[in-house]
């Protein structure tokens, strides 16, 4: 069921933040499911390229549903509407964070190994390079190249400006081509 979007000072003085964001979070944080699937799909990528900057590609699928659940048990405890994008991105990372700290057993593989599609390879590669990059320049190019948001959903969705956003994306995608160079 779509929420009607009246006028309210509060939502009006609130900068950076859409009234429909408002009235889906409380919604959302209120029961409503429906609500839920649109903040899930409206924020799914940015959690899935945080994610993919962090972790082993075989987990992000599954980290991602983890994030969401934590969002949908804690999502009351949110007081403004208006940070729900940064919010749900600390707990991504942390989420990131506590899996990667979880012992593992790592199998190392050999440097040459046969078979494979080369292209796969450099994607591989690429990923590795992007991930060596720091932290605003990792996400917001895996936002960009690999989830296919534009600058503003980036901006929309992460809370920063439309010019920290593309500063990030051309001063990361400078350092992405220097490493690439490398090797």
């Amino acid at each position: 069921m779509e929420h009607a979007l009246e006028w309210h000072p509060v939502l009006a003085l609130t900068p950076g933040a859409s009234p429909r964001l408002h009235v889906t979070v409380r919604a959302a944080a209120a029961g409503d499911r429906d609500a839920f699937a649109r903040l899930y799909a409206d924020y799914v990528r940015m959690v899935h390229a945080i994610l993919l900057g962090r972790v082993p590609r075989h987990d992000v699928d599954d980290l991602v549903q983890d994030v969401f659940l934590t969002v949908f048990t804690r999502l009351q405890t949110l007081r403004e509407p208006a940070a729900f994008g940064g919010w749900l991105a600390t707990i991504a990372r942390n989420r990131a964070t506590d899996f990667l700290r979880q012992t593992h057993e790592h199998v190392e593989l050999p440097a040459e190994m046969p078979g494979g599609d080369a292209i796969a390879a450099d994607t591989l590669a690429v990923l590795e390079a992007v991930r060596q990059l720091p932290d605003a320049y990792r996400e917001t190019l895996l936002m960009r190249l690999l989830e296919g948001m534009s600058g503003a959903e980036i901006a929309e969705r992460t809370g920063l400006t439309p010019g920290s956003v593309r500063v990030n994306l051309h001063r990361g995608m400078a350092l992405l081509r220097e490493k690439l160079e490398w090797q």
